[in-house]
């Protein structure tokens, strides 16, 4: 596994790795593009082989007390291999690094294995967001860490 910051070279294949995880609801290039340059996020991409197998995004402006984990994505053929793990405990290290006591994030309530994961590090629900994700009509679950 390589984890390293993403650039906006990388934007193709993160796209397509968007796209394929979230056909309904999927960010367009022009959000992505804009989230990769700005000083407020911190997106890495995970690579093997030189091809990029998943990415992750942190939105956190230095020296505020909360961060927003924005996304985690895996290639479908790469999930349940502790990558996403190493990619949200990379985000957490930068937001506690740029001074964050607590981060936030959002996960939709049809994927267990997200909600999961997150618990499994110490995230609690904190409250839902009804028909949040569309056009699914699926609920959010707000969820927060104390670093």
């Amino acid at each position: 596994m390589t984890m390293r910051t993403a650039t906006p070279a990388d934007l193709d294949a993160i796209m397509a790795i968007e796209n394929a995880s979230f056909p309904s609801d999927a960010w367009s290039s022009e959000s992505m593009a804009a989230e990769l340059a700005t000083p407020y996020s911190h997106y890495l991409v995970d690579e093997e082989d030189g091809a990029v197998i998943g990415y992750a995004g942190l939105r956190s402006i230095r020296g505020n007390a909360d961060a927003d984990i924005q996304t985690i994505a895996l290639a479908e053929s790469r999930r349940g291999e502790g990558r996403g793990r190493a990619m949200l405990r990379a985000l957490l290290a930068e937001a506690s690094a740029r001074g964050a006591r607590e981060v936030f994030l959002e996960v939709r309530a049809d994927n267990p294995s997200a909600e999961g994961l997150y618990r499994s590090e110490g995230f609690e629900e904190i409250g839902r967001r009804p028909r949040y994700y569309q056009p699914d009509d699926v609920d959010a679950i707000v969820m927060k860490v104390k670093l």
